[in-house]
């Protein structure tokens, strides 16, 4: 879909946006991160609010591993306008995505199990009582927390989710504006989440340097993180805040080591792999499959995947054969040569690209062209594998 211009700039477009969601939506909440987009969503939400007598929900997942800049940031965002908002701070055990082990590829935030080595301790005012949202359940993926939290906040009525994603930031964002979908009259800057519930973007258009230039232009309040990360040799474009140990989150792990050696200390320790991570997520190479990637002497491509998937803990190495089976049969059905070497783009079929999956402990496998699976449909999908690939006779299981 072509870009079209609305003849306003972003700022006047967002608040037109702003505005028509509070005309339509009776309850109205922010997905709020401390992170700069969600921040500047939150000043211009609060803004008209604030001129309407409204209260929003702010809604705050705090996934342990934070810096204390940022916690501090929030409170202090709160306090600002905690006249018209209503603040829900999760510190719930979440289950999540550790990017940097093979051998624990997943961890739990807030796990009562594993108090003794938590990052840090939630804040008073956060929620922690696991009986305190009737559709939580221990451990449950953020993003099915998300979905239900909106029904639970609307009481099942008309309900916007505020949130600050940007289409320039990822293929996957602009795709989520742009592509065909259910939306609510006709606005492609919205998105239907789960029953009542609708997604708004209202800055998707803007720019990082309009993001900037609003905090410059209002003195709108930000996160002083971002101006350590400057200090640091990080970009306004690469400068982003979220849990530390997801797939594209690992490559800033070190940043912990430099701004905030005290929580860099309970970060490393929290989880598997934290430090290799740290050490290894930038640098080009096999150890995590970053831009340039080798095979041993001796070695095809296919038998250097072989050995990759033996060298992995079970449940990794069949998680990961589940996937190249799919792929592999994909490939073949759509008359697709599968060679050995080749480019590693997507549209190429050959086992180099598998290779590199398997090094950068890709494993939801997006550079195999597979998304994530919703967690209500992954343990269906492991029994539908086991069987199909029986019959393919690829990986067979005995």
């Amino acid at each position: 879909m072509a870009k079209k211009s609305l003849g306003i700039n972003v700022y006047e477009a967002a608040k037109q946006r702003i505005a028509w969601t509070f005309d339509t939506f009776p309850h109205i909440y922010v997905s709020f991160s401390g992170g700069k987009d969600s921040s500047v969503m939150l000043h211009l939400v609060m803004d008209e609010a604030i001129k309407r007598n409204r209260e929003v929900g702010i809604l705050f997942i705090d996934l342990e591993g934070q810096y204390k800049m940022t916690i501090d940031y929030i409170l202090q965002t709160y306090e600002e306008y905690h006249l018209n908002a209503r603040l829900f701070w999760i510190a719930l055990p979440i289950h999540l995505r550790n990017a940097v082990s093979q051998y624990q590829p997943d961890w739990i935030c807030w796990d009562p199990k594993a108090e003794e080595q938590w990052i840090r301790r939630p804040p008073s005012n956060a929620i922690t009582d696991q009986n305190y949202f009737p559709f939580y359940t221990y451990a449950m993926e953020f993003e099915e927390f998300i979905e239900y939290f909106g029904d639970w906040y609307g009481k099942g009525e008309l309900t916007a989710c505020l949130v600050g994603i940007r289409s320039d930031e990822s293929l996957n964002r602009y795709r989520t504006i742009a592509r065909e979908k259910q939306c609510i009259e006709g606005k492609k800057w919205t998105t239907y989440m789960n029953n009542a519930t609708f997604n708004v973007y209202p800055i998707y258009d803007w720019k990082t340097q309009d993001i900037w230039t609003y905090n410059g232009k209002f003195k709108k309040s930000y996160n002083h993180l971002y101006d350590y990360m400057f200090k640091a040799g990080l970009s306004i474009h690469q400068a982003r805040i979220c849990q530390p140990y997801g797939d594209d989150q690992r490559k800033g792990l070190w940043l912990f080591h430099v701004i905030e050696p005290e929580t860099w200390k309970r970060v490393v320790a929290r989880v598997n792999g934290a430090n290799q991570g740290a050490l290894y997520a930038r640098e080009s190479g096999n150890i995590l499959g970053m831009i340039n990637i080798t095979k041993p002497p001796g070695h095809t491509w296919q038998s250097f995947a072989m050995l990759l998937l033996d060298s992995m803990p079970e449940r990794t190495a069949e998680h990961f054969k589940n996937k190249i089976a799919v792929c592999l049969k994909w490939w073949a059905d759509h008359g697709q040569l599968i060679y050995d070497d080749g480019p590693l783009d997507k549209g190429y079929a050959n086992w180099k690209r598998i290779c590199k999956a398997l090094l950068r402990n890709d494993y939801w496998c997006k550079g195999l062209s597979f998304s994530q699976h919703k967690s209500t449909a992954y343990s269906k999908y492991l029994k539908i594998m086991k069987k199909r690939r029986n019959q393919w006779g690829i990986f067979p299981i005995g």
